[in-house]
């Protein structure tokens, strides 16, 4: 049961990670096509937090296999 709680767990922090990439992207596209002047601004700002936003990720799923013992 400890298991399948832990697997799910995982499941919702990369299921959690890809829908805020996926915002942050979205988001990044809007604002290159809005001002296509600042898009080396805006890709490395999307960049960076695409990088914090995956590093929560694998911080949730590590905490619930840690969860198994």
């Amino acid at each position: 049961m400890i298991g399948s709680i832990a697997a799910l767990g995982a499941g919702l922090a990369v299921i959690g990670a890809g829908i805020g990439i996926g915002q942050v992207g979205g988001k990044a596209m809007e604002g290159i096509s809005r001002q296509p002047e600042a898009a080396s601004k805006i890709q490395t700002a999307m960049i960076i937090a695409a990088a914090l936003i995956e590093g929560a990720a694998l911080f949730g799923v590590v905490v619930s296999f840690l969860g198994l013992k």
